[in-house]
């Protein structure tokens, strides 16, 4: 039997006033904010991030080509997975712009598409991609830094991760791309059991993020110049970066 799912937000009630609403509004936290007046489910029972998904999420836009970036990678058979950051160092934002999340495939497909956001930019990966292998004999993260990526060992601290991501969101320190649509699926649902364990089901992206923040932002670079000159215009052969403002970063 085929299930069909409508979210209903409060203003399909039509018995809600405008001052019942208000009232409603202020007495729901707001981590719940979003399920209770759009419908959207999350779980919030034991979230981990205990944040209304409004106040990180914004619209894509047109990245400052001297924002440097790096990206937070978490490897595996079932899923491979990988997110974007650029740091708006003035107002110490991180931003999440791009997200990978692909099962199923070979590191030299991985790798390809890593690469096509930008080979300049540098990485942090799940430590623990030392000690895996999708086929016998195989060290992940030594096939990837193979296959071309710049990859750094990220720190594996959980509990010191989770409240550094925590802090950054709760004082506008974290956004994320609105494109980002699986990121926000697994935010919604990344929670801990009833004994206070991070529940390990579809958190590839949560880790990337965990990683991004705790080790990434160590190891981010600049757009190279040759870059910055196609980008705004000039080939790459008549770009001189001194000449047009770009310093060596």
């Amino acid at each position: 039997m085929s299930k069909h799912t409508v979210h209903a937000t409060w203003d399909d009630v039509p018995h809600l006033s405008a001052q019942q609403k208000e009232d409603l509004w202020k007495g729901i936290p707001p981590y719940m904010r979003s399920a209770a007046a759009k419908g959207i489910p999350r779980l919030d029972a034991g979230a981990i991030y205990p944040v209304d998904e409004e106040n990180i999420s914004v619209a894509d836009f047109a990245l400052p080509v001297y924002w440097p970036r790096a990206y937070g990678m978490d490897v595996g058979w079932n899923k491979t997975a990988g997110l974007w950051g650029a740091h708006d160092t003035e107002n110490d934002v991180l931003y999440i712009y791009s997200e990978y999340y692909q099962g199923e495939e070979k590191p030299v497909v991985h790798a390809a598409a890593f690469r096509s956001r930008g080979d300049w930019i540098r990485g942090v990966s799940d430590p623990a991609a030392r000690g895996r292998s999708q086929r016998d004999g195989e060290n992940l993260f030594d096939e990837y830094t193979s296959l071309g990526l710049q990859l750094y060992l990220a720190d594996h601290a959980v509990e010191a991760g989770l409240f550094k991501v925590l802090n950054r969101m709760s004082t506008g320190g974290l956004k994320v791309f609105s494109s980002c649509t699986n990121f926000f699926e697994e935010f919604r649902l990344y929670r801990r059991d009833e004994q206070g364990k991070v529940l390990k089901e579809k958190d590839h992206l949560m880790d990337c993020m965990r990683y991004l923040v705790m080790s990434g932002m160590d190891v981010m670079t600049f757009m190279p110049a040759e870059v910055v000159g196609e980008k705004i215009g000039y080939p790459k052969q008549e770009y001189n970066p001194l000449r047009h403002g770009w310093g060596n970063g």
